[in-house]
């Protein structure tokens, strides 16, 4: 494959899609099919099959368009319309009305600051492609910054260029990808591999699944960009089984880029061969960790190890190793395609580029965004994600998943970049952002993270396994209205032996909803404990208990 083949199958693409007068695309990644967003797609195309507009309308099934609150979501390109929760029997409505453009179901207005506010670097092709034609992949640029870097650039020159960019790992503690991607160029020629983590646990996380499900080329052009770069020939995809629609594009895309000499023997017709394989995780979260993921691919139990070594020397198999996540190696192809410079320009100082959120909890916009770094969380909440529903206020917002922290309404004006959140007590982690209204008991928020990182403790560590338990015992009692100030005190001292002691980031992490809800939120503590009940009403244990103490 040259780049001349490329741009022939790219304009040969574009050239059968100008045929078309209409382009109808109907979401159907997971969000929107759970809502039968693919009995929406084929109601229309049958539409327009018994209408006699099969030469006119072309109807693909497309990823995600990031608004999961309003879904099945439906979007015609020819005249910028977009519906919101549209059922098959609408589909008459849809085709008759683009030829008259009138009618048709309700519209759902594009120029809102959902969608203006947004800057969509790993999200430009999420539901504009068809996710299962590698065609339309290359019609949208795909592939040509891998053909370019095989043909024009040094393996130095692309590790140059990404740490050049800023570009951070997106898969938690934000480490310098170009950094990550040195390190194992450096270890000479030997076996090495490139690793994608897809292991999404994180509740309320979909972000990756998301991006697999929509753009799945994307992820597979950025891991062989790697592989060239640091030298490696195989690669792996972990991803959670229960994400059977993801799993089955990256098949599909594997074997379309085998096909094309874009993945397999001599890529390019170089000497650069690379192979990628599907590893499928049983949902185990603590596998997210880079050590417990390689353990679990060499057909182990899924339990971390002491670092160092780490992986960049001595992972998988002994091997040098490369592990990113899936948005990590999705920003890539842009940054090879655009530049370093291009990307180092959006965001902060020392937080470059764009992320992405999977947007979740009280607020009326929920779904899957991306932001340019240094935004400030009310922007997100407020403008982006349209508020707090049914006149609430907001109370606090939760970053980082399980190992994040619950950011105060105070700190609502903190630009969303690694540092930042950091100094509140939170982090970036992968991406999920959940919002909180006056509602929620912070004292219940914090068990229920603790109960999940109790839950998926590997056990392996006593810290993490004892530890855990131990904390999400007292706020039970804490919630059931039977704790006292000495159990508070246990609880704090607990945090700081589990963050200091604990083996990996599972259990390090464990403490940080409890720190920051005794620190943003000591008074519901307090309420509980004294036998004033839960102050949000959610604890019946604390609030019936209350009433006895006050009788």
């Amino acid at each position: 494959m040259t780049i001349e083949e490329l741009r022939k199958i790219a304009e040969a693409e574009r050239e059968a899609q100008k045929k078309y007068q209409h382009h109808v695309c109907v979401c159907i990644a997971a969000g929107c099919l759970s809502s039968g967003g693919d009995l929406v797609r084929d109601a229309i195309q049958k539409e327009v099959v018994e209408s006699g507009m099969k030469s006119e309308v072309l109807v693909k099934g497309v990823g995600c368009m990031g608004l999961c609150s309003a879904g099945p979501l439906v979007s015609v390109e020819s005249d910028g319309k977009m519906y919101a929760g549209v059922t098959p029997e609408e589909a008459p409505d849809i085709v008759g009305s683009l030829d008259t453009g009138a009618g048709g179901p309700a519209e759902c207005p594009t120029n809102v600051p959902f969608f203006e506010r947004q800057k969509k670097i790993v999200l430009e092709n999420s539901g504009k492609i068809d996710p299962e034609r590698i065609e339309d992949y290359i019609a949208h640029d795909g592939y040509r910054a891998l053909v370019g870097v095989i043909g024009e650039m040094s393996p130095r020159q692309v590790v140059d260029e990404v740490i050049k960019s800023g570009l951070r790992g997106r898969g938690g503690a934000g480490y310098p990808t170009g950094l990550k991607w040195s390190t194992v160029a450096k270890t000479g020629e030997q076996e090495k591999y490139v690793v994608c983590n897809a292991d999404e646990g994180d509740p309320g996380a979909f972000m990756d699944r998301a991006v697999l499900e929509s753009d799945p080329h994307r992820v597979l052009e950025g891991m062989a960009i790697a592989a060239y770069a640091v030298g490696a020939q195989k690669g792996y995809i972990y991803v959670r089984a229960e994400y059977p629609l993801a799993v089955s594009h990256l098949k599909t895309a594997i074997r379309q880029a085998t096909r094309l000499g874009l993945l397999g023997n001599d890529i390019c017709g170089s000497r650069f061969s690379f192979h990628i394989d599907i590893r499928l995780g049983a949902g185990a979260f603590v596998c997210g960790e880079e050590t417990a993921l390689i353990a679990s691919i060499e057909g182990k139990r899924g339990t971390p190890r002491p670092r160092p070594p780490y992986p960049a020397e001595s992972g998988l198999w002994d091997c040098p190793t490369l592990i990113n996540n899936v948005e990590t190696f999705a920003n890539v192809a842009p940054i090879i395609r655009n530049g370093a410079a291009w990307f180092a320009s959006i965001g902060t100082e020392k937080s470059k580029g764009t992320k992405v959120f999977a947007l979740a909890g009280r607020v009326t916009n929920t779904g899957l965004i991306e932001v340019p770094m240094g935004i400030t969380l009310r922007e997100v909440v407020q403008e982006i994600g349209g508020g707090i529903p049914d006149g609430k206020r907001c109370k606090a917002v939760q970053t980082g998943g399980p190992s994040g922290g619950c950011i105060p309404e105070r700190h609502m004006d903190l630009p969303v970049d690694y540092e930042s959140l950091k100094g509140v007590g939170s982090m970036m982690g992968s991406g999920g952002m959940i919002v909180m209204d006056e509602t929620s008991c912070m004292v219940d928020v914090a068990k229920y993270f603790m109960e999940f990182c109790m839950s998926e403790s590997c056990g392996k560590c006593v810290p993490c396994r004892a530890g855990t338990q131990q904390m999400h015992s007292i706020l039970q009692k804490i919630t059931n209205g039977e704790a006292s100030p000495a159990d508070l005190a246990l609880l704090e001292e607990l945090c700081d032996l589990v963050r200091n002691t604990s083996l990996c980031g599972l259990g390090q992490g464990a403490p940080t909803p409890v720190l920051t809800t005794l620190a943003n939120f000591r008074d519901e503590y307090d309420s509980h404990i004294e036998g004033r009940g839960c102050p949000a009403g959610v604890c019946q244990g604390a609030n019936r208990n209350g009433k006895e103490a006050a009788q």
